[in-house]
């Protein structure tokens, strides 16, 4: 269950409480410690593709785009 369709889900249960705190319960996401979706991109909020290096903490497309201006080259 993707966050989007989490969210989808109070516009049904807001007439029924019981079922709400049930699905609150044992249908909401957890928390991650750790893993690939705990890392997003500081800049789009992308999970995959990070580069955490150096402390950038972007994904692979946003370095790209800002990688000459941080001072970056180009060698091949």
């Amino acid at each position: 269950m993707t966050v989007s369709n989490y969210k989808k889900v109070f516009k049904q249960l807001k007439s029924k409480p019981v079922k709400m705190k049930r699905f609150l319960k044992h249908s909401s996401p957890k928390e991650r410690s750790c893993g690939t979706s705990k890392k997003r991109c500081e800049r789009c909020g992308r999970t995959g593709a990070q580069i955490g290096k150096y402390g950038l903490n972007l994904c692979r497309q946003c370095f790209r785009e800002i990688s000459t201006k941080i001072g970056f080259k180009k060698y091949s």
